[in-house]
């Protein structure tokens, strides 16, 4: 893993909603008080379009921080790994380590060849799936952006 940061030269922590309930976030509210900021403090110099980009970078990396740490501990695991487009960011790779660190556990992220699409995730969950003898006919197979993953049952994993 690397352990360097991204710098975004972003130098003031601007507070923006953070909402965090169990292991759910919401991202409600953050982009359009980011834009109310932006037409009050800009203008006037408070604050610079980086310490706009920093703040929603360091905001919603905490929260999704804090979801997997809470995961973590409901399934009494001691590594993370971090995948998908945001986890080229090494930012978010930096904060993770440092959660992971603190719970004696072990952080790890893909090449970031590997980063860009979740397509090859989904295949081996379905392939793990189908190992256990878990099959979903064609025409009964849906499509949800609500799926909560909290509800599956993941018999490979006993």
């Amino acid at each position: 893993m690397q352990r360097s940061m991204l710098m975004i030269p972003g130098k003031k922590f601007i507070e923006l909603p953070y909402t965090v309930k169990g292991m759910d976030v919401s991202f409600s509210g953050i982009l359009s008080n980011i834009e109310t900021i932006a037409n009050d403090q800009l203008s006037n110099n408070q604050c610079t379009p980086e310490d706009l980009c920093f703040s929603l970078q360091e905001t919603v990396f905490a929260m999704l921080v804090e979801i997997t740490e809470r995961a973590m501990a409901h399934i009494g695991s001691k590594e993370v790994l971090i995948v998908g487009g945001v986890g080229c960011n090494l930012r978010l790779q930096e904060m993770m380590a440092q959660m992971v660190e603190q719970r004696d556990g072990k952080v790890f992220a893909t090449d970031e060849r590997f980063c860009i699409d979740n397509g090859i995730m989904i295949a081996h969950a379905g392939l793990l799936a189908y190992r256990t003898g878990f099959v979903t006919p064609l025409e009964k197979s849906t499509c949800t952006q609500r799926f909560r993953t909290d509800e599956v049952y993941v018999a490979w994993r006993d």
